[in-house]
C-alpha cells in the first residue's frame, strides 16, 4: 500500500489545495465516503457538504459544493462547483444565509422552485459545518 494520497480540489475560479495526504473524508451525490491510500478507482458525483483531510498531524476543512470527483492510482481530484477553505468562511454571514433559506423551505413563494431553496439550504449548512472544523491537531 502507498503511504499517501496527492489530493487535488479545484473550482473553475482557482486550485484550493494540491498537497500529499494521508486520507479524505468527502460527500458524494448519495452520502460522505473515505479515501485511503490504495483505494480502488472512482469515478462519481461531489455532493454539497464538507471536505476533510489529513496532511501529517493536521486535519484541514474545506465546504464544498457539488461536481466531480476522481481517485486514480492514489491520487484523489476534486472539481467542485465551489469551495471554501474552513478559516476562509463568514460564519454570520452563513447563519444568515441559513436562516434565509430556511424560511424559504418552510414558506415558499407560490412561483418558487423548491430545489432551489434546498440547495441554498444544503450550502450554508455545508459552510457551516466546515467552519466548526476548522484546522485540528
Amino acid at each position: 500500500m502507498a503511504d499517501g494520497l496527492e489530493l487535488e480540489v479545484t473550482t473553475p475560479e482557482r486550485q484550493l489545495v494540491r498537497e500529499r495526504v494521508s486520507e479524505v473524508e468527502l460527500p458524494g451525490k448519495k452520502g460522505y465516503m473515505g479515501i485511503l491510500p490504495g483505494h480502488a478507482a472512482l469515478l462519481g458525483e461531489l455532493g454539497i457538504g464538507h471536505l476533510s483531510y489529513l496532511a501529517g498531524r493536521k486535519r484541514w476543512t474545506l465546504a464544498v459544493h457539488s461536481g466531480f470527483l476522481e481517485v486514480l492510482d492514489d491520487h484523489v481530484r476534486v472539481l467542485a462547483d465551489a469551495a471554501e477553505r474552513a478559516e476562509d468562511i463568514d460564519v454570520e454571514r452563513a447563519r444568515k444565509a441559513l436562516g434565509r433559506a430556511r424560511e424559504q423551505v418552510s414558506n415558499p413563494p407560490a412561483d418558487a422552485d423548491p430545489s432551489v431553496a434546498l440547495a441554498a439550504f444544503d450550502r450554508a449548512q455545508a459552510r457551516i459545518e466546515a467552519s466548526e472544523h476548522k484546522q485540528s491537531i
